[in-house]
């Protein structure tokens, strides 16, 4: 049998803690030791789990795999710090749902980010930020999911993605200009740099990958009438005139089209995110993703300037 192509794929890793709600499982596993948390993990092995915050993303990502001829666009890799034994009801849980992911990866305690190259994975998800954080500081594409009530009950095929700019899909060199001179130096030195494209960040990846798969599916959409799925990809960020120029520019130098962009310039990102509905959203603002959880799946991106100090390290524990 020859090998399976994994290089050809959109593949993201998700953690078990990202895929379900496993807040009792892990208040057994805090308060009362390993080995109640591996009994109970027996005992409660046929119980479905609970969807969790990246359950919507996951499932719209793994049905454009039918909506296509080909198929096989994307590949959700389960990579879990659990060993197989107590891991199995994660297991049982993908199927009960009917998730197509039948690759996963148990470290028994081991640190997921070593693991993400070897997968040729473009994000990992997780709510352990630890080890979102690891992964982030060795250059991994990775974001801590928070817990969220939002339920996804759309039958549609529509998957929406919201991104802030700086610090998520660009690095935050603009960003700490703005943190450590100001914003009237920052808004002079964006409008000095305007016609220049701005380095990449830590989810520049996934955005590209992301793009090529919407182009893919409007490309389906184009010769086949009557196809359902859609993927939409918003920007919202804090950013407004005349800092707004150098977003354009920055799209433009990697050719990527997004859907739709908003220059907030300090309007609270959820009257947006209420709006536009995205089933994850990624901000390396601790207190901005924290606050849009109450809203939408959200993600902190613990990178850069803004992740240093007091308030981050605070934001970033377990």
């Amino acid at each position: 049998m020859a090998p399976y192509d994994i290089d050809d794929k959109l593949v993201i890793a998700v953690a078990s803690s990202a895929l379900f709600d496993l807040s009792e499982s892990d208040r057994v596993y805090q308060e009362e030791g390993t080995d109640a948390y591996r009994q109970y993990q027996r005992e409660q092995e046929d119980k479905r789990l609970d969807r969790g915050t990246a359950f919507p993303l996951v499932k719209r990502l793994l049905s454009l795999n039918r909506s296509v001829p080909e198929g096989n666009l994307v590949e959700v890799i389960l990579l879990s710090q659990n060993d197989p034994d107590t891991g199995l009801r994660v297991l049982n849980s993908i199927r009960q749902w009917g998730l197509d992911i039948t690759r996963a990866a148990f470290l028994s305690g081991g640190d997921p980010f070593e693991y993400l190259n070897a997968f040729n994975a473009c994000l990992f998800l997780s709510a352990d930020a630890g080890n979102v954080r690891n992964a982030v500081e060795n250059g991994e594409p990775a974001g801590r999911v928070f817990h969220t009530d939002i339920a996804d009950d759309n039958a549609d095929l529509e998957l929406r993605i919201a991104f802030d700019f700086d610090g998520v899909i660009a690095d935050d060199s603009a960003e700490t200009v703005n943190q450590t001179e100001g914003l009237e130096r920052f808004q002079e030195s964006e409008m000095d740099k305007a016609s220049d494209p701005l380095p990449v960040g830590p989810l520049h990846r996934f955005l590209i990958e992301i793009a090529k798969l919407q182009r893919r599916v409007r490309d389906e959409s184009r010769d086949n009438p009557g196809y359902k799925a859609r993927i939409r990809v918003a920007i919202v960020t804090a950013r407004n005139a005349p800092a707004d120029k150098r977003v354009v520019t920055s799209l433009r130098e990697w050719g990527i089209e997004v859907d739709a962009t908003f220059f907030l310039g300090g309007i609270a990102k959820e009257r947006i995110l209420e709006v536009f509905k995205p089933h994850i959203f990624f901000d390396d603002q601790f207190s901005q993703a924290q606050g849009a959880s109450q809203f939408v799946p959200s993600a902190h991106v613990p990178f850069g300037v803004a992740n240093m100090g007091a308030s981050a390290a605070r934001g970033s524990s377990p």
